[in-house]
């Protein structure tokens, strides 16, 4: 299928070529812009020709109009992709919540493979790697000039393969082979406590298609083991984020009117607005207090800015990545797909926090013990505005806005260790004993 849809796509474009050549004549009211675009087809289809031709070696068609694929959509924005049918299948993999690899999310800063954040008890995330870290080699060999299709091909493998990376970091003298051994990476993105038998606390650390049903679970789970539940810790720290449709259905267990997230694009179709939906006695009414920082990104993003614009909780930590941008995945007749940005998502109020972030109520660092100082620093983890090509906020100047500096080290349990959730339950601890006060 793939070599039939090379044959036809060389056969447009040496149709289109020539096409140009008569062009003119054929219709005078065509606008010099098209006529630009179906000059730069027939050169395109020239250097083609001059490839196969010429060339030291003989290439295959498909790889090079592939090529030619992945390097115009490189150019749009750090997001979009041309995916083949293999790296396809690896997608909806992982949108389904398991998949053969890892357990990195990974992007290009500056041209470099980075580590967006390791995913909770995955091969990665045990062997102490970390959000920033460079990804210089895979298997001996550099990763200089590498796409993320080609990484992911190369990290993903059968499980229970082994596959050594390099990797470089701020507080490292020299680079340092880390050998993992591949997984079925089964991603439980919601877990559960509870503090005080009265303050429950969920942790959401990716938004895949079981989230929402999850997250429901959850929920029934710690309002059972409260006596009764008065208040709620959410936590979408250093989460990537993930599917769109999931994170609307999360926001709107804890809303009962109002708008969650609207999305704002070129055409008609990719203008949307989803209001939350009254459940009757099944959405959550106790306070709340939202845990976000550099690494809360995309999906997170959204239910932090539904719950924090319509006064439904507060955001505490750092501020957010800064990824508002709408990712359509189009399936393609050989069984590729290209993901490509089609749209802006605005909060409640309006705000497109593109390259921006959501800012918290209240800023909160997390801070190191001081027993763990020796792997140290206080790491500035990267945000949307440090990726290469990153979309402008709409109508926005590029401007930079107020960094803040977290530490992105493994989550903890103990308050003592956490002064994130310490300070998140000691809001709700307070905000419980002022009402119990008035009550009175």
């Amino acid at each position: 299928m793939k070599n039939i849809s090379a044959k036809w796509l060389l056969t447009l474009i040496v149709v289109l070529g020539l096409f140009v050549v008569f062009w003119p004549s054929y219709d005078s009211k065509v606008s010099a812009k098209e006529k630009n675009i179906y000059k730069e087809i027939k050169t395109f289809n020239e250097v083609l020709d001059m490839v196969q031709k010429n060339y030291v070696e003989q290439v295959d068609s498909s790889t090079l109009i592939q090529g030619a694929i992945n390097g115009m959509i490189k150019t749009l924005d750090p997001h979009s992709a041309f995916m083949t049918p293999e790296v396809y299948k690896g997608l909806e993999e992982e949108t389904q919540g398991h998949f053969g690899g890892l357990g990195i999310e990974i992007t290009l800063v500056k041209d470099v493979l980075t580590v967006v954040s390791p995913i909770e008890d995955t091969p990665a995330y045990k062997a102490g790697v970390k959000a920033g870290d460079q990804i210089i080699k895979i298997d001996g060999k550099s990763t200089k000039d590498i796409s993320i299709v080609e990484a992911v091909k190369k990290l993903r493998g059968k499980k229970g393969t082994k596959v050594t990376i390099t990797i470089m970091r701020e507080s490292m003298v020299k680079p340092q082979n880390i050998v993992l051994t591949r997984a079925e990476i089964q991603v439980k993105s919601v877990k559960t406590k509870t503090f005080d038998n009265n303050i429950g606390y969920i942790r959401i650390s990716s938004f895949n298609e079981k989230t929402a049903a999850d997250l429901r679970r959850a929920l029934d789970d710690v309002k059972a083991k409260s006596n009764p539940m008065q208040g709620l810790v959410l936590d979408l720290r250093n989460d990537p984020g993930g599917l769109l449709n999931q994170a609307i259905e999360v926001s709107d267990m804890f809303l009962r009117s109002g708008v969650i997230v609207s999305t704002r694009g070129r055409t008609k179709s990719m203008e949307t607005k989803m209001q939350a939906r009254d459940d009757g006695s099944r959405e959550v009414t106790v306070p709340m207090v939202v845990l976000v920082n550099e690494g809360t990104a995309s999906a997170a993003e959204i239910v932090a800015g539904a719950l924090q614009d319509n006064g439904r909780a507060l955001i505490v930590g750092t501020q957010t990545f800064g990824k508002a941008s709408v990712q359509t995945v189009i399936r393609l007749e050989d069984g590729s797909a290209l993901k490509l940005t089609t749209a802006r998502y605005y909060t409640p109020k309006g705000r497109s926090i593109q390259a921006e972030g959501i800012k918290p109520d209240l800023i909160v660092k997390l801070k190191k013990p001081s027993k763990d100082t020796a792997d140290s620093q206080t790491d500035e983890m990267m945000r949307e505005k440090d990726l290469e090509g990153h979309i402008l906020p709409a109508g926005g100047d590029g401007r930079e806005v107020d960094d803040h500096k977290v530490d992105n080290s493994k989550e903890v349990d103990d308050l003592d260790k956490d002064n994130q959730v310490r300070t998140a339950v000691d809001i709700l601890r307070g905000w419980h004993m002022m009402k119990k006060t008035l009550a009175n």
